[in-house]
């Protein structure tokens, strides 16, 4: 198959584009950056994009943004995306979009050869490859992000403050509540968290980390 490969490694890009040739695909364009990478598929029209997630300027999120802009200006391109750690927000975005011809896995998975080319058969063939670590942390995010959902929009509130390191005191005042009010709210927020009382002050700490958590980008 025709593919577009995106890899801001120089080895690591060379070695991939040898790997697909030997393999017998064809490889039609292979960039270091997400702009090369648009730019290569309206080029190109390939069967297949692979892509790394972290890509110049600021090595984050810019492969896997640029994935998801391909999957939609140009659906039939498979998408085949390699990352060394999981971007749970565009990942799960990607994969509820998806009716197939998408693949996320994890680059330590797909050192054996024989393993990567069959997962770029897969995806290329309408498939889906989806690494076990990316499925969990995705359903890991998906139940924090249902816990706080059980929260009332006061107790929403009264976390939020916690984050910003406000004492009962100064939530009380944010809040033109009375202390008792506070700490009544904090009580029942962090028994809807399953956060136990002998968990003791770590309860309010790992609280605050559910909290941010549930807000990372």
């Amino acid at each position: 198959m025709r593919i577009v490969l995106a890899e801001d490694s120089v080895l690591l890009r060379a070695g991939l584009e040898r790997l697909l040739v030997d393999g017998g695909h064809e490889v039609v364009a292979a960039v270091g950056d997400a702009t090369g990478l648009l730019d290569a598929v309206t080029r190109h029209a390939p069967d297949l994009a692979i892509v790394d997630v972290r890509m110049p300027p600021t090595f984050t999120d810019e492969g896997i943004r640029a994935a998801m802009l391909i999957r939609s200006q140009d659906p039939g391109v498979a998408l085949l995306v390699l990352s060394q750690y999981v971007e749970e927000r565009y990942a799960s975005e990607l994969i509820a979009d998806s009716t197939g011809s998408l693949g996320y896995v994890l680059k330590d998975r797909v050192a054996d050869v024989e393993a990567f080319l069959e997962v770029v058969a897969t995806v290329g063939g309408g498939g889906t490859a989806l690494d076990p670590e990316v499925v969990q942390q995705i359903l890991v995010r998906s139940r924090r992000r249902a816990t706080l959902e059980r929260l009332t929009p006061r107790e929403r509130e009264v976390l939020e403050l916690m984050a910003q390191g406000r004492s009962n005191t100064a939530i009380a005042r944010s809040l033109f509540v009375s202390p008792g009010s506070v700490e009544k709210h904090i009580s029942s927020l962090l028994a809807k968290l399953d956060l136990a009382p002998e968990d003791g002050e770590n309860r309010r700490v790992m609280a605050v980390l559910r909290y941010l958590e549930s807000e990372e980008r």
